[in-house]
């Protein structure tokens, strides 16, 4: 299966070398269809009841994870509500240990470098 990362965001662009999607529904046949490296999350999308929280909780229903997983949302609540989720489906045993979850907003309309150097990690 083809491996690829992909950044879920309906308001950003994607960085160098990531898939967009823009939709939940988007990330799920992405998810189903290839072997996911990195996978970075955002809460807020425009369909406001299938955000990237309700995306987390299919994920761990279905078992579809990636190797690395970030929230990236600039939502506080939300990002943290996504992040202690798949921690605790780490816990929980469903979400294996080696996956690397990070809690990493980044802002809406500008990406400092240091922050970008996150994206450019192979771990």
């Amino acid at each position: 299966m083809e491996k690829i990362s992909v950044f879920l965001d309906d308001y950003r662009k994607a960085p160098d070398g990531y898939v967009l999607a823009e939709t939940m529904d988007e990330c799920i046949s992405l998810l189903y269809s290839f072997d996911i490296e990195h996978l970075s999350l955002d809460h807020d999308l425009l369909h406001k009841t299938r955000n990237g929280f309700m995306l987390v909780q299919l994920m761990i229903k279905e078992k579809l994870f990636a190797k690395r997983i970030t929230i990236h949302s600039a939502n506080s609540v939300g990002g943290k509500a996504m992040y202690n989720l798949l921690k605790q489906a780490q816990r929980d045993l469903i979400l294996s240990d080696s996956t690397i979850v990070s809690l990493r907003p980044l802002p809406l309309h500008f990406f400092p470098a240091n922050v970008m150097k996150h994206y450019l990690e192979v771990i």
